[in-house]
C-alpha cells in the first residue's frame, strides 16, 4: 500500500516510515521538510494521491494555548479535507492517553479536538493513544523545575519507548480501521515523583526531585490515573531500564 505519515521526518514518524518499509508498503514521510505544509496545503493534494492510508503524527511547534490549538484544527482540518477529496480508506492519528480526562491542560484539550473532527469526518479511522514517550524524560523534568527543583506529583506514570509507538502505530496502519482508539503504554508502571528520581539519577542529572502533590504538569494539576491507560491496552516490550538512552 501507499501510506504517507503526516509528520514522517520526526521522532516517531521516522521510525513508523522505517517500519512500514521493511514490511513492503510505499511509506512516504511529509513534511515541511520534505514540501509537504498541513497548516498551508501546501504539497498536500500531490502527496496523497493514489495513497491508501494516512498516518498523523505531527505535533505543534508550539505549546501556547492558542497556538497548539490553532495548529490541530487547521492542520487537521486540511487534512480529512484532502483525504475525503482523494478517496483515502484509513486516517491514523497518535493521540495521548487520558485527552478527555485532563480538560484544562491546554496541550490535552487541543489533542481531544483534533480526535473530535476526526470521529465527526465521516472518514474510516483508528487514533493511538499513547502514554509519555521515554524520550521526553529530560523535557518533563524540565518543564517541572522551580528553583532548581524538579517538582513532580506522586501519580501514577506508564511511560513507553518511542520504538514501541511507532511499531503499534505501524501496526494499526496496516489492519482494517477500528473507527475508535486503541491505548498503548509501557510495560511497567511507576509513581511519577520515584520513577523521575531514578530517572534524572541513571541520567546523572544533579537536579533534587521533589514529591509535590500540587505539582503542575505541564501547567495542570493531574489526578491519580489521569496518565495511564485502562485495563485492555496494548504494552510496549521495552522497560526504562533497558532503553539506551537510559544512561548519560
Amino acid at each position: 500500500m501507499k501510506i504517507v505519515v503526516i509528520g514522517g521526518t520526526g521522532l516517531i514518524g521516522s521510525k513508523v516510515v522505517a517500519r512500514l518499509e521493511e514490511q513492503g508498503h510505499e511509506a512516504v514521510a511529509a513534511s515541511p521538510k520534505t514540501g509537504v505544509n498541513t497548516l498551508t496545503g501546501e504539497g498536500l493534494a500531490e502527496a496523497l494521491s493514489g495513497t491508501q492510508v494516512v498516518v498523523d503524527v505531527a505535533n505543534s511547534p508550539s505549546f501556547e494555548a492558542a497556538e497548539v490549538m490553532r495548529f490541530f484544527e487547521t492542520s487537521t482540518g486540511n487534512l480529512l479535507t484532502a483525504e475525503a477529496t482523494e478517496g483515502v480508506g484509513h486516517h491514523v492519528a497518535l493521540s495521548i492517553v487520558g485527552t478527555g480526562r485532563t480538560p484544562t491542560n491546554d496541550y490535552f484539550l487541543a489533542k481531544r479536538t483534533q480526535e473530535q473532527l476526526i470521529e465527526k469526518s465521516g472518514l474510516p479511522y483508528s487514533i493511538v493513544h499513547a502514554t509519555q514517550f521515554f524520550e521526553f524524560v529530560r523535557g518533563i523534568a524540565d518543564e517541572s523545575t522551580q528553583d532548581g527543583l524538579v517538582r513532580i506529583a506522586p501519580v501514577l506514570f506508564q511511560p513507553i519507548a518511542g520504538d514501541d509507538v511507532a511499531e503499534v502505530v505501524a501496526r494499526v496502519a496496516v489492519g482494517t480501521p477500528l473507527n475508535g482508539g486503541v491505548e498503548v503504554a509501557g510495560p511497567e508502571q511507576f509513581r511519577m515523583d520515584e520513577f523521575f528520581r531514578e530517572a534524572l539519577a541513571s541520567l546523572g542529572d544533579p537536579r533534587e526531585v521533589v514529591t509535590d502533590p500540587h505539582a503542575r504538569y505541564f501547567g495542570t494539576e493531574v489526578t491519580e490515573r489521569a496518565l495511564v491507560p485502562g485495563d485492555g491496552a496494548t504494552l510496549g516490550r521495552i522497560r526504562y531500564g533497558d532503553w539506551p538512552g537510559n544512561k548519560p
